[in-house]
């Protein structure tokens, strides 16, 4: 691992490969870089470009920007490729994704229109609900690979890029348990020549980057760099890689609110989750195999946080329902209904009630920028395989085998400041403060 100065600079283009390149997250997020280029909107949700970092005491007011403080990428310097089933270019599928309104997509228009996708890695066993034209032709999983490759390598070489990195924003595939040809490298190699019908389309992409030197994030809930053998495929080309699935409606407030229970010692009985939308990704997920892999993610923060085997008399026996329901009529405007019953003194029962009438893809692209400019200041910084520090934009944070996951957001934040403070050579905040007032 490379510090402050060591880390090598920013210099260059960085490419961002997207595998998802049409869907709605996409399309938004490339807008959304294009118009704050032009200095048409600001980049609200984006903590890389937003957000501030406190340096040494609290007297001292030492406050930068972390762009200023950490060397990122610059978004001028950012250029886009990427795959889907479906040729539309960035312009019309931002249009059929109905996120963004038109007014807003005009200005760009012609940036969006020079982003077409190059055909996909696609398997109907693993997006049952989803199908499309713009599939590659190769039919071995070595010969899809080599494809990948060379799209990456004639990207970079008509873009003039001299880094990339892949982040996963297309479908949640079927949900799949790790097998015997995901335990090692040599294993998963093995079935790579024979096609193993275990590797789906996302971990030909993670191999294709991870062996081109390219970090991978994969932003949705299926299994692809978390197995023993993407581990050691990460460590051994010395490069980054996280997961999984954006954290950003209902499991965004579930991390926000959980933790406040948890820390004032209120005792949950239950907490019902439903959402509606109407997107691609709720097609998707209307398939069983599809919501397997969803509910999995989701069902599995509140155990986490509230940790009932530490606190049974609070959490031994709550119960936790998670419900996704299809409804084409709110599009990307995705509603979700949480009903939280709760104790407090002497056993007194409450409840809460949460609508969060939000926009999935709005919430995820300034995500989807924040880990493309985190993972390649982590390549640049020589911290190769899992990047727990960026938990904090995840449902389903990948760490350690020998570690849980840390859910609770109030800690990834800190965990990725302060990984940020150590990077630059500044003194961790703990929050203690005691100095303030006795001598120490």
């Amino acid at each position: 691992m490379k510090r402050k100065d060591e880390i090598r600079k920013a210099d260059g283009k960085l490419g961002v490969l997207i595998p998802g390149i049409g869907g709605a997250v996409s399309t938004t997020f490339l807008a959304g870089v294009e118009t704050v280029r032009r200095g048409l909107a600001l980049p609200i949700g984006s903590l890389t470009q937003m957000g501030t970092i406190r340096l040494g005491k609290r007297f001292e007011y030492r406050i930068p920007n972390i762009k200023d403080f950490v060397p990122l990428s610059g978004l001028d310097d950012l250029v886009f490729g990427g795959w889907d089933i479906f040729p539309a270019n960035g312009y019309e599928a931002a249009l059929q994704a109905e996120v963004l309104k038109q007014e807003h997509l005009e200005p760009v228009r012609s940036f969006l229109e020079g982003i077409k996708p190059w055909p996909a890695v696609f398997n109907q066993a693993y997006v049952k609900n989803l199908t499309g034209p713009n599939v590659k032709p190769e039919s071995s999983h070595m010969d899809l690979v080599e494809a990948v490759r060379a799209d990456i390598r004639g990207f970079k070489e008509r873009n003039g890029a001299s880094r990339c990195v892949m982040i996963w924003c297309a479908s949640t595939e079927a949900y799949l348990q790790p097998a015997a040809v995901h335990g090692s490298l040599k294993d998963f190699e093995d079935g790579l020549k024979k096609s193993d019908p275990r590797i789906p389309p996302s971990m030909l992409y993670a191999y294709a980057a991870l062996t081109s030197g390219i970090p991978y994030i994969n932003g949705a809930p299926n299994l692809t760099v978390d197995l023993p053998a993407m581990v050691e495929l990460a460590e051994k080309c010395r490069v980054p890689i996280a997961g999984k699935d954006f954290k950003t409606g209902q499991t965004l407030m579930k991390t926000i609110l959980a933790p406040g229970l948890k820390a004032r010692m209120l005792g949950l009985t239950g907490w019902y989750s439903t959402n509606i939308l109407g997107n691609r990704d709720g097609l998707v997920l209307d398939d069983k195999d599809s919501f397997k892999t969803k509910e999995e993610s989701k069902l599995s923060v509140l155990q986490t946080i509230l940790q009932p085997d530490l606190y049974s008399q609070l959490y031994r026996d709550f119960y936790h329902k998670v419900v996704i329901s299809y409804y084409p009529p709110r599009g990307d405007a995705k509603e979700g209904w949480d009903c939280i019953d709760i104790f407090g003194w002497l056993g007194y029962p409450m409840q809460i009630k949460v609508n969060f009438l939000c926009r999935d893809s709005i919430l995820a692209a300034p995500l989807v920028l924040d880990l493309v400019l985190f993972a390649d200041l982590a390549q640049r910084a020589e911290m190769s395989g899992i990047q727990e520090w960026l938990s904090f934009y995840f449902k389903s944070p990948q760490c350690a085998e020998n570690l849980y996951p840390e859910h609770d957001l109030f800690i990834q934040s800190m965990k990725l400041k302060n990984t940020l403070r150590y990077l630059m050579g500044e003194e961790q905040i703990t929050h203690l403060g005691l100095d303030y007032y006795y001598p120490m």
